[in-house]
């Protein structure tokens, strides 16, 4: 076993709105407490984050950072793991919970996976003897793992809100986001240019014909245009583009779509890709 610090994703991910924080908090939106899942570009990969949003609302007061993980195998080619590794990564969690948890009071805040790596993040009420146990539980049960560890003093839980909150976080985000979770799950490492489709209705026939002229401007391929009698927007239209779907450049792209369909007053519908695992 290698214990080494590490200093994981200086990030940018903060400004979230505490008007949606409140309301996720009072309407119990999200099952097990109010944990998300995103994506944030890494270089060439994709990091994954699982976080808990309610401690945004109300923090205990544990002034210490504890991030723990390790390397698990195998792992698909996006660095993400396969079914035969996740009861290694969940035996090594479980594991190191139980000794955080005998050790000192402790809320777990965060997951990381990243490149074959899986960490924990907890805030921590006491420092004393946590490295010394997590050490002892590699020798017993994980000899053959390497341990990656940072414990360092975090009184304003910087990293909490700066790491891991994404910025301005809303529906359309944690719908986009369980999306692209999903294709990284399956192996897809989000890289390169793929055919990107989108679908926009409308209730005039005139409004569609004028998007569909500007779409065409910015090399959109007009798939589809359909008309269904029982809708409250009949007038269907699919569109294509060669695009990255990066979390970066599908907010982007997503974001055009939106205000273009409110310019033509039409009613954005989402987005769809293909799956390219990486080989």
């Amino acid at each position: 076993m290698i214990s080494v610090t590490l200093s994981l994703f200086s990030g940018r991910y903060r400004k979230l709105f505490l008007a949606f924080l409140l309301y996720i908090a009072s309407n119990s939106v999200f099952a097990q407490d109010e944990w998300i899942d995103f994506i944030v570009d890494k270089d060439t990969s994709v990091l994954s984050v699982s976080m808990d949003l309610k401690y945004y609302v109300q923090k205990p007061n544990y002034k210490n950072l504890l991030i723990v993980g390790t390397q698990f195998e195998p792992c698909m080619k996006n660095g993400f793991p396969v079914p035969d590794s996740l009861d290694g990564v969940f035996s090594f969690s479980d594991s190191t919970a139980a000794v955080i948890s005998r050790v000192t009071r402790n809320e777990l805040v965060g997951i990381l996976t990243y490149k074959c790596l899986a960490f924990d993040v907890y805030y921590v009420k006491d420092t004393l003897g946590i490295r010394d146990s997590l050490a002892t539980m590699m020798q017993r049960g994980f000899e053959n793992s390497e341990l990656y560890l940072t414990l360092k003093q975090d009184r304003s839980w910087e990293y909490y809100f700066t790491n891991l909150l994404p910025d301005n976080i809303t529906e359309d985000f944690l719908i986009d986001h369980q999306y692209l979770n999903d294709l990284v799950l399956r192996g897809d490492d989000l890289q390169g240019l793929r055919k990107v489709r989108h679908w926009i209705y409308f209730n005039k026939l005139k409004q569609r014909l004028k998007m569909t002229e500007k779409l065409e401007s910015l090399k959109f391929s007009i798939d589809s245009i359909k008309y269904r009698r029982e809708s409250k927007y009949p007038f269907e239209l699919q569109v294509s583009r060669m695009d990255s779907i990066t979390p970066s450049k599908i907010s982007e792209l997503t974001t055009l779509m939106k205000v273009l369909s409110q310019v033509y007053q039409g009613q954005y519908d989402g987005w769809g890709t293909e799956l390219i695992p990486k080989e």
